[in-house]
C-alpha cells in the first residue's frame, strides 16, 4: 500500500471516529501537497 493510501485510510478512520462522538459541529481538512495534514474538530453545545 502505498503513502496516500494509508494517509487516505487514516484519515477516514478518524472522521469515523470524530463524526460518531459528535453531535453538533464542523470538522475541517487541511491538505498539502495532496495528503491530509491535519483535522480540526469544532464541536458546538446546544442549550435548550
Amino acid at each position: 500500500m502505498d503513502k496516500k493510501q494509508q494517509n487516505m485510510e487514516q484519515a477516514i478512520n478518524n472522521l469515523k471516529k470524530m463524526v460518531s462522538t459528535m453531535s453538533h459541529g464542523s470538522i475541517t481538512l487541511v491538505i498539502q501537497d495532496s495528503y491530509i495534514v491535519q483535522i480540526e474538530k469544532n464541536e458546538k453545545i446546544r442549550l435548550k
